[in-house]
């Protein structure tokens, strides 16, 4: 006699068939580490030395790890590297000199291409996930050289709105000096411009302490980022409308998360309703979207950066 299979056993397999994984960064370590999103089953899957990485994103469906290294912030050497999920087969992307020090990484899965923000370049980048078609999007420099030492021209995070044709990024300021600020373009050049004189630029919310990461919840239209400015407005995270004058009147960045020691990563986990985020005191954190049910997942693993959260199909 045959069984019949419920839609709801049917939903339960296939829930079980994605292994749901946190990956992080250290920069005091050079590693990239793996982990259950309960802290358990930690592993080292790269050891690269000190090339302080700091930004990474996962392409599930390729099998790849991409992650920024900074490198030394004024020598220009600063890279982007891939493996494979396990760490194995590094490869230089964007190699050693191409970029001065990448910070946050997106991957537009769509277009199969690579954005990060250049700290000491003072420019928010893109490139094919091979590396090829390296590019300039966003110049804020006005004129400076390279390596930049005007801190209020620092892009730090970035994150994008593939569907809308925007992306988004912070520029920290000077430490604890509460200039930071959070802009946002087109992702393509208007013609006839230059990343340097570009008239598409926003300037959504400034005056906040160190915003550093950037992550979006599309549906909800909402924006969240880490912050490593001076409590009680640093190191938190925060969220605020994509839109910052929906309906009446300015919408203000809401707190909800602190006590960070130097905030730098967070990642969203928008079906199960938290985020994760690093800091540079070494701990890993969840939460609810809402900063309830606050935990310590993982503690003392050195500098931590970047992080992303993933869900791996089964093989």
């Amino acid at each position: 006699m045959a069984v019949k299979t419920s839609k709801s056993q049917i939903k339960k397999t296939a829930a079980k068939a994605a292994t749901a994984r946190l990956f992080f960064l250290s920069a005091s370590s050079g590693e990239v580490f793996s982990a259950n999103p309960d802290g358990s089953d930690l592993k080292v899957i790269v050891s690269e030395g000190r090339r302080l990485p700091d930004g990474l994103v996962v392409d599930v469906a390729a099998g790849h790890l991409y992650w920024t290294n900074m490198g030394n912030p004024v020598a220009n050497d600063g890279s982007i590297e891939r493996s494979n999920l396990d760490g194995s087969n590094i490869t230089h992307i964007v190699p050693p000199g191409a970029t001065f020090t990448p910070k946050q990484l997106q991957l537009d899965e769509k277009n199969r291409k690579l954005y990060w923000c250049d700290r000491e370049g003072m420019r928010v980048m893109r490139a094919n996930v091979d590396g090829s078609n390296l590019e300039t999007l966003v110049d804020t420099s006005e004129g400076d050289t390279r390596p930049g030492k005007d801190l209020r021209k620092w892009c730090v995070g970035i994150v994008l709105d593939i569907e809308a044709g925007k992306l988004y990024w912070t520029q920290k300021g000077h430490d604890k000096a509460g200039e930071g600020r959070i802009f946002r373009t087109n992702l393509e050049i208007p013609k006839g411009q230059t990343p340097a004189n570009r008239k598409d630029i926003e300037l959504l919310y400034e005056n906040l302490p160190e915003p550093i990461d950037l992550e979006l919840d599309l549906a909800n239209r909402t924006m969240y980022w880490t912050d490593r400015g001076d409590p009680p407005r640093g190191n938190t995270v925060n969220r605020a409308p994509m839109e910052p004058t929906q309906g009446n009147g300015k919408k203000e960045p809401v707190i909800i998360f602190n006590h960070l020691m130097e905030g730098i990563g967070i990642a969203l986990d928008l079906k199960g309703g938290r985020m994760f985020m690093t800091d540079l005191g070494g701990s890993v954190y969840s939460a609810n979207l809402d900063g309830s049910n606050k935990k310590t997942i993982l503690a003392a693993e050195g500098n931590l950066t970047g992080i992303a959260y993933v869900e791996i199909p089964a093989a």
